[in-house]
């Protein structure tokens, strides 16, 4: 991160000796008790800095991420095996609430095991790679399900 500091000294005596430490690559200007450091004339290189998003934006990207994967499990899981093997399993037993704990619980185990597995990989393949294997497993699903249609 660079960070140029500008200042105003209003009394810049040569007797003063007090100066700001800097890095390297900004400039030392003189510093005294009257010296103010205007934060809007701060510049900093954000090019260098970690995606990191605080506050009331860290607050709604979170919220965006959680909103948005939802909503993508929730339609994806309608109407599918596990939702019709649940309903038949509430049908049979009488016992909706345990089989709602179960089910969910094993919604959980795998929802768990794929951000795991989705973590280690994005620490090991290009996020490219990741997307064009999704990309040609779901072409791949797809022709055989197609395959099998005609077939």
């Amino acid at each position: 991160m660079s960070v140029t500091l500008i200042s105003d000294p209003v009394d810049s005596s040569p007797n003063q000796s007090n100066s700001l430490p800097v890095s390297p690559n900004c400039q030392e200007q003189p510093l005294n008790e009257t010296t103010i450091i205007d934060p809007d004339r701060l510049q900093v290189d954000s090019s260098t800095q970690p995606d990191m998003v605080s506050g009331a934006a860290g607050t709604i990207k979170i919220w965006a991420i959680f909103t948005s994967t939802f909503f993508t499990i929730f339609l994806a899981e309608m109407g599918d095996k596990t939702q019709i093997t649940t309903l038949l399993i509430t049908a049979e037993s009488h016992n909706p609430w345990v089989v709602f704990l179960g089910a969910g619980s094993a919604l959980i185990t795998t929802s768990l095991l794929g951000v795991l597995l989705g973590q280690w990989l994005a620490r090991h393949i290009q996020p490219q790679t990741l997307e064009r294997a999704a990309g040609l497993t779901l072409l791949l699903i797809s022709a055989i399900i197609f395959w099998e249609v005609l077939h």
